[in-house]
């Protein structure tokens, strides 16, 4: 709203603006007294914080009994496995161990990749199993499209919000005849425009506190690093800056605030809704991934080619006991000083878990070229790299993900490993007949199987962040030029 009068009559030309130092605070306040009596507006802002309100509490209380649920069951499975009896320690590699990802306390604020992919998973000897149990596939279908989040509001609906509190800024003040009024006092377009951007800034900053003191309150009463939680609200700052420059930018360009309006909605739904899809669907038609079959059937002819540690008569295996038989100068594998069964055993997960890893590496750097391609479709859609960010610094990006799944990893193997080494150590070969008769004491169980997640360190995240804070940062900058540009024609705009 301008200096008129706020019904959108203009004031006489002869009647003063008040103190001419603060022009911009004059045009910002009557601009919120205009948005005050706009029930649109009022309402909109109104459901807007109600949302925010119940997606922050919802969204805590998930992450809190989620973390909660996790925690009791690996203690319940920690706690089995020690406690099983005296066995075979290869029977103890088949009988295998669960693990549980631990949640990152920003996950409450946007859970990211957390809810498509699994939050489990089973150890065994021989094998690297996926993670299971994902909240899509044990969830209603409505999950697919997004969940009540303090991240899915502010990255969804507050630009509508924005968008509808924002459209007529100046568009309004051509159609009421008040822009000629401002000029004509001595107002500059600038201190127009910037009064306008005050009105609506302070809008946002309204839609902002919500989620501002939200991560206030998991910086300080969680493990969350304060560093990723002010970056995360940077983040969404700059987002909402964006809004609030493209908004009053339109305005400023268009002569009618209806046609500002749909120029706005349709950026919303082409930049918030159809490009983050298409982008990725097109990443996932330029760049396949081969399926669980189609990797499981490469992985089982890699592994025959590799050796077969039940055929005594198989190539790799022959060398290998060679070597060992010159190694400790010995004519027998009865003669060596461990159990040569333990001994193949080993070498067999060596050769299978670096096969494994290999095959692991190639599936994420394929899911990071896809990544990648989305990426540069931030150029497009800023809303792909607020999301980046986003998931980055709350620790439910796919990096995070593939460092539990790698962890994982390193603990199966070095758990299916020292159960090997058990059974070469405390079994003879002569007595190692059957895993069913020959046992040793269930206290070589004890803190074998404990798994110590560590949570990506804040400043490789904000590292992985910052790429995706560069372009917000440009859109910023590109939406600023657009504005200028437009505060310099503003009165030769006029009808």
């Amino acid at each position: 709203m301008s200096l008129a009068q706020p019904s959108g009559q203009a004031r006489p030309a002869g009647e003063a603006l008040g103190p001419p130092a603060h022009p911009v605070l004059r045009i910002a306040r009557e601009e919120w007294r205009w948005l005050r009596r706009d029930r649109v507006a009022v309402l909109g802002l109104v459901l807007l914080l109600l949302l925010a309100a119940v997606a922050i509490v919802h969204a805590a209380a998930q992450r809190d009994a989620l973390a909660a649920e996790r925690a009791r069951r690996q203690g319940q499975v920690d706690q089995a496995f020690e406690a099983s009896p005296d066995r075979h320690p290869h029977r103890m590699v088949h009988y295998g161990h669960f693990v549980f990802r631990p949640l990152n306390p920003l996950a409450a604020f946007d859970p990211g990749v957390d809810a498509q992919t699994g939050h489990t998973l089973f150890l065994e000897g021989h094998r690297q199993n996926s993670a299971n149990f994902s909240e899509v596939r044990q969830s209603s279908l409505l999950l697919r499209f997004g969940q009540l989040t303090p991240a899915f509001v502010l990255q969804v609906l507050a630009p509508l919000l924005l968008v509808f509190a924002g459209h007529a800024t100046l568009a309004r003040e051509r159609e009421a005849g008040t822009l000629r009024v401002l000029l004509a006092q001595g107002v500059r377009p600038r201190q127009i425009v910037a009064g306008k951007l005050l009105a609506l800034a302070g809008l946002a900053a309204v839609v902002l506190l919500p989620a501002l003191l939200a991560l206030a309150w998991i910086a300080g009463t969680t493990p969350a690093p304060a560093a990723l939680a002010a970056t995360l609200a940077g983040g969404y700052a700059l987002w909402l800056a964006l809004w609030v420059l493209g908004t009053v930018c339109v305005s400023a360009w268009l002569k009618q605030a209806r046609s500002a309006l749909v120029v706005l909605l349709a950026a919303w739904a082409v930049g918030v809704v159809l490009l983050p899809r298409l982008a990725a669907e097109l990443a996932s038609a330029a760049l396949p991934l081969p399926t669980r079959v189609e990797t499981d059937i490469a992985i089982a002819r890699e592994l025959a080619a590799l050796g077969d540690s039940h055929n005594p008569d198989d190539p790799h295996f022959a060398a290998f006991r060679a070597r060992l038989l010159a190694q400790h100068g010995v004519a027998r594998v009865q003669d060596l000083p461990l159990n040569y069964k333990g001994l193949v055993a080993m070498e067999g997960e060596r050769l299978t878990s670096g096969l494994f890893v290999r095959h692991a590496d190639a599936g994420f750097a394929r899911q990071q070229a896809q990544l990648d391609w989305v990426d540069r479709a931030a150029l497009l859609s800023p809303l792909l790299a607020l999301r980046r960010l986003s998931m980055a610094t709350a620790g439910t990006d796919l990096a995070a993900y593939r460092s539990f799944l790698e962890q994982g990893e390193r603990h199966r193997y070095a758990l299916v490993q020292s159960l090997n080494r058990l059974q070469a150590e405390k079994l003879t070969l002569a007595g190692d007949r059957s895993s069913r008769d020959d046992r040793i004491g269930a206290a070589h169980w004890h803190d074998l199987a404990v798994f110590r997640f560590e949570a990506t360190p804040p400043a490789q995240a904000l590292r992985t962040a910052a790429p995706a804070a560069a372009v917000l940062l440009l859109w910023l900058a590109g939406l600023g030029s657009a504005l200028a540009l437009a505060t310099r024609r503003i009165g030769k705009v006029m009808p």
